[in-house]
């Protein structure tokens, strides 16, 4: 299973941005953010807005990942 919030830090490092850019860039507070980073799901809304800031798509990976879990069990 896909660890959205490690994607996330992933991310953030290849773009070479910092937990408190993120954070600024959301509204919210870099613990937030490491509150983020550090669980396997998060809610869908604020998916959706990191999707936006950092310019990629998070539920296609979900989505991809779900797609091959279903394969599987046919």
């Amino acid at each position: 299973m896909i660890n959205i919030g490690q994607n996330i830090k992933e991310e953030l490092a290849r773009q070479e941005r910092t937990v408190s850019w993120l954070a600024k860039k959301l509204g919210c507070t870099r613990a937030v953010v490491y509150r983020i980073m550090g669980k396997n799901s998060i809610d869908t809304a604020m998916l959706s807005r990191i999707s936006i800031v950092l310019e990629r798509n998070f539920f296609i990976e979900l989505s991809d990942e779900m797609g091959m879990r279903l394969n599987k069990r046919a």
